[in-house]
């Protein structure tokens, strides 16, 4: 590990540390404060029954009745050591109400995430060599199908024909094996789309490269071409594109979760929601910030070791290479 490539690691972690910073600080501003004063909307609501002598202790347990300053560092310092605080709701901890919905929703993002590659590798894979009718009119048309239909639409298509008409899963078990991979499709699909737009376009770029022509030269198979000599050049864009996709690959997991009735963060968060539970909701959202945040800063941190072409901030200049020695590194590449 270079030098440089230290000190691009050390920037980036400092950047994406203030980065959460400043998006906690903005959670709490947008949830606790510009909305109302929480004691007023939600303690004070003669529909909520609370006692006076109710209402005092909350205040205290929460530390309501502390400056505003204060409240947002005891807020955020109680976050960095894992304490999210008391459910105004529950009077339970907020760590404990997410721990028990997080499995399920982990779950299903990770396999919408697979879903969503795997659809838009074959894709590209068959732009490339399928019949150009196929290839170059059916199938780059797909990407832009899957961006205009939207993700509850297509799980409301698949509960209805493998979950009412085939029967292939029951609505009533929707943690089962098939409701969770029906419910990953209907979430991949739509990512799928952005994922494949970003591999097609890098595919055709990589295709006219002098090391792909050297490599169609020698008879490889379409198959060991595609997986050995374009997709990872092409797929290198693809780590950023997943990356910015984390948020909505997120939150389409709650609308998912709704549509095949799972219990996830997203059922968390309508109750919250619909309670006004304000520490949860404030715990959530600060949650996805930070995993949103972490997911970009791997991608960062990952990119430029997939491709020694990134140039890093501060290091040596190199001369450029000669035509001789270009060749020479072609032909070594499609040998090896």
């Amino acid at each position: 590990m270079s030098a440089a490539y230290r000190t691009y690691a050390a920037k980036r972690l400092v950047q994406a540390v203030v980065v959460i910073l400043l998006a906690y600080v903005f959670t709490f501003v947008v949830v606790s404060i510009l909305p109302g004063d929480p004691i007023t909307n939600v303690l004070r609501n003669p529909q909520n029954g609370f006692s006076e002598e109710q209402i005092q202790e909350i205040i205290a347990a929460q530390g309501l009745d502390r400056p505003v300053l204060v409240q947002l560092w005891g807020s955020f310092s109680s976050f960095l050591v894992g304490d999210l605080g008391l459910s105004m709701r529950s009077h339970r901890p907020v760590a404990t109400l997410i721990a028990e919905v997080l499995p399920s929703t982990l779950i299903l993002a990770f396999a919408g995430l697979v879903v969503a590659l795997l659809l838009a590798v074959a894709i590209a894979y068959g732009t490339r060599f399928l019949p150009k009718r196929f290839g170059q009119g059916l199938l780059r048309g797909f990407p832009s199908l899957f961006l205009s239909v939207p993700n509850f639409v297509i799980g409301l298509v698949l509960i209805h024909l493998f979950g009412f008409q085939l029967g292939v899963f029951r609505v009533i078990e929707p943690d089962s094996f098939w409701a969770t991979l029906f419910a990953a499709i209907a979430l991949g699909i739509p990512i799928s789309a952005q994922i494949a737009e970003v591999l097609i376009a890098n595919l055709d770029h990589e295709a006219d490269q002098e090391y792909a022509a050297v490599a169609r030269s020698r008879g490889l198979g379409k198959l060991r071409l595609f997986a050995k000599h374009l997709l990872k050049p092409s797929s290198l864009p693809v780590v950023t594109v997943i990356a910015l996709t984390i948020g909505e690959l997120l939150g389409g997991s709650l609308i998912t979760e709704t549509v095949f009735g799972r219990t996830g963060i997203g059922s968390l968060v309508q109750r919250s929601v619909s309670t006004q539970d304000l520490p949860v909701l404030q715990a959530v959202v600060s949650l996805a910030a930070v995993v949103f945040v972490v997911v970009n800063l791997i991608a960062d941190l990952t990119y430029p070791l997939l491709d020694p072409r990134v140039k890093l901030l501060g290091a040596p200049e190199r001369r450029p290479a000669t035509a001789d020695e270009t060749s020479s590194t072609i032909s070594q590449a499609v040998t090896s």
